[in-house]
């Protein structure tokens, strides 16, 4: 970062109640702080107890906004801020000091200041309350969402399967969303061995009451628990009691419970965070046990992470989010309908089996310690040295921002550069985006050309000839040749003395392109495509091994015939094998399903699917769109077996994804990428695959293949060598 980002925080939280949301605004501005970034925290209501907010208040570089106390209402009101005067609060802290992002909690508040459009691209949006199952997904939603995504810079996800089934349903999301988990806090004190529990035995919950939270029925635990020869006694923390009017009777049962009412319940009441980590630290079991009807949830449970940290086994339900977290054996998962009897059955097990808690304990341990704080601060340190990269040293010097025009039909293989060149310091972009190859507003480019110290022309095609011709003087041109144009006159058009550097995508490319022009070396340059590797760096499903993928088979040089022998010869073995395709079909090109013989190709390739016994229901083929790091998380291995790339970046995709490439030895493929993923055919493409069916070898390959991309092509370093060339020739 060249400078400290700004930001404002804001959440649809009462810090005067100690629950999930507000420990998230807690640990927000923590790791904000520890990243490096000022920052405001702006309350929605004035705080009565510091419980939350002292920790904070005195942290490297941050300050607490009280816009009740700090007359920025326009009425002497308590009550808490609504969104809509949430947003004119922002937008006045924003007219006074500017901020760089803007990090917001609650879907209803999002919407509003989406609605304002005040800080439309600096909106980093934290997403829970949102539909989370497909039959929730109502149009409506959908398209508030997809506003949402659009204004927003960055979509902040809590986990990895909420992110993509945001990204499947708003494709606007896709390459804007960030995993954002809970953070732990270190404990801050020696967390007690609970090797040998108390008696009575300590059961504990932390957190905000709730009916779904089954808050009501754990007071009833150690009584039940005393009926099965159990001493035990609950402690809980917390003053926040939910209000819900479809259950009228719970605030008043629960408070009854709470004071008194229920046998063996100590309730300790609201406790700053590092308290009630101290009296959990003490008791011997965490309840995280909750309504079946959250199994769905693709959200993490706090609570359970901030048990692991104080090495406290947990009670909890079994979804297929806490099986993930900490395995599928976990010995106190609650059996059968999750129903109090089976509760108090898990708990049963807890005390009466000492190696069933001990294990549990070291999962939930092991299982938070990927949840910590400073790595919260790590991940905010690397989403804004993205967001605001330092300013090149060359740019420094000048007097005023360097100039660059990008020009183009199709510019989606810049679209991760643009956003860097945007947010480059001392750099002002603009573009001439031409609706067809040949077809623009020759008064707009000659606008561009005339106002550009750079101007950057995408494919070497009748742009590039049009801004070889129309150069200012003292300007400089770059143009970027992929592969398609050297079959075409655009190359023999071009005006090669104004042109400064020609970037090919590869060294094979280079050489042609010097071969067909006869154009100078000295002004042919490669710079490889650029791979998103931290949004495609995601975990795999189960079964994904077993898996290959293909993104793109048109037009029938991609040659999805092979990739079918591929999968063929691997299934005469192993019937596990599949085949995912993500593309568009062919008959949606006009320029391919017009020529006969393209036709025939696909016509027999599709016969051979629907009739091959061997490739019955093994090949599937999933819809076209940006979700491909979502899609990429089922496919183990990926293929390339065209006749000619210029690049090809499907493998390297994958390759990011921890999935394992093949290719086949098209012309140029072994100086891009190790030859150990090249094979001579099919058939040895197949057996290579074969060795590697067992998971361990399969992930040991997918490892190395993650970390040769990451080298070679991630976002970061393409863009540098990209910068140094637009700010230094």
């Amino acid at each position: 970062m060249s400078r400290t980002p700004r930001a404002l925080v804001y959440g649809d939280v009462d810090l005067n109640l100690i629950d999930g949301s507000a420990v998230w605004a807690q640990s927000t501005v923590e790791a904000l702080s520890a990243a490096g970034c000022a920052t405001r925290l702006v309350l929605k209501a004035p705080v009565r107890t510091g419980r939350l907010i002292d920790p904070i208040a005195g942290l490297p570089g941050v300050a607490v906004v009280r816009p009740h106390e700090d007359r920025l209402l326009s009425s002497a009101d308590d009550r808490p801020l609504s969104p809509v005067q949430a947003s004119r609060v922002l937008a006045l802290l924003d007219q006074d000091d500017p901020c760089d992002l803007l990090v917001l909690r609650g879907r209803r508040l999002v919407t509003r200041m989406v609605a304002d459009g005040h800080f439309d691209g600096r909106i980093w949006a934290y997403l829970t309350d949102i539909p989370q199952s497909p039959a929730e997904m109502t149009e409506q939603a959908r398209e508030d969402l997809t506003r949402i995504a659009e204004a927003s810079a960055r979509l902040l996800c809590q986990t990895e399967e909420l992110r993509c089934f945001l990204e499947t349903w708003v494709p606007e999301a896709c390459g804007r969303s960030l995993l954002s988990p809970p953070a732990v806090p270190d404990p801050g004190f020696t967390v007690p061995e609970h090797d040998r529990p108390h008696d009575p035995f300590r059961l504990v919950y932390t957190g905000k009451f709730a009916p779904r939270w089954n808050t009501l029925p754990m007071t009833r635990l150690p009584a039940l628990l005393a009926e099965r020869g159990i001493r035990a006694e609950l402690h809980t923390v917390g003053d926040k009691i939910h209000h819900d009017p479809a259950h009228p009777d719970f605030r008043a049962a629960m408070a009854r419970a709470l004071d008194g009412a229920a046998p063996g319940v100590t309730h300790h009441g609201g406790q700053p965070r590092a308290e009630a980590m101290r009296i959990a630290a003490d008791c011997d079991l965490g309840l995280g046990w909750r309504d079946t009807v959250l199994d769905a949830s693709l959200e993490l449970s706090t609570k359970v992470l901030e048990f692991g940290a104080l090495a406290l086994p947990v009670v909890l339900n079994r979804t297929p989010a806490h099986e993930a977290l900490l395995g599928e054996d976990y010995p106190l998962f609650v059996p059968g309908r999750a129903e109090l009897p089976d509760a108090a059955e898990a708990v049963a097990r807890a005390v009466r089996e000492p190696e069933s808690r001990l294990l549990a304990a070291d999962r939930c341990r092991q299982a938070a310690r990927q949840y910590t704080l400073r790595g919260a601060s790590e991940r905010w340190r690397t989403h804004l040295d993205r967001a605001f990269p330092s300013m090149p040293a060359a740019v420094t010097r000048r007097s005023r921002p360097l100039r660059v025009g990008v020009a183009g039909h199709d510019l989606k293989f810049l679209t991760r550069l643009l956003d860097h060149f945007r947010a480059l310091p001392g750099l002002e972009v603009r573009l001439d985006s031409w609706p067809a190859l040949a077809r623009h507003d020759p008064a707009a480019s000659r606008e561009l050309a005339d106002w550009a110290d750079v101007m950057v022309v995408e494919w070497c095609g009748p742009a590039a000839v049009w801004f070889s011709r129309h150069k200012r003087r003292g300007s400089r041109l770059i143009v970027r040749l992929h592969r398609f144009e050297l079959d075409a006159d655009w190359p023999r058009q071009v005006d090669i003395d104004a042109v400064d550097r020609v970037v090919c995508v590869s060294p094979y490319y280079a050489r042609r392109t010097r071969e067909v022009t006869g154009w100078p070396e000295s002004k042919i340059t490669v710079i490889p495509n650029w791979v998103d590797t931290g949004q495609l760096d995601r975990p795999k499903t189960p079964g994904a091994h077993f898996r290959l993928g293909m993104i793109g088979i048109a037009p029938s040089r991609k040659r999805l015939d092979l990739g079918i022998d591929v999968l063929e010869k691997l299934r005469a073995h192993d019937r596990r094998w599949h085949l995912s395709v993500k593309s568009k079909p062919p008959w949606e090109y006009w320029w391919i399903w017009n020529k006969p013989e393209e036709r025939e190709h696909y016509d027999a390739v599709l016969r051979r699917i629907q009739t091959a016994p061997l490739l019955e229901g093994a090949v599937v083929f999933d819809t076209f769109g940006p979700d491909v790091a979502n899609w990429l998380r089922r496919v183990g291995h990926v293929l390339s077996t065209s006749d000619d790339e210029s690049f090809h970046l499907s493998p390297a995709e994958g390759m990011a994804s921890g999935a394992v490439p093949a290719l086949l030895p098209w012309p140029g493929a072994d100086e891009i990428y190790d030859r150990r993923w090249i094979h001579d055919g099919p058939e040895a493409m197949a057996e290579a695959i074969a060795e590697l069916g067992e998971p361990e070898p399969w992930r040991s390959a997918g490892e190395l293949a993650r970390t040769q991309v990451r080298q070679e092509f991630s976002l970061e370093r393409v863009a540098r060598t990209w910068t140094d060339l637009l700010v230094s020739g």
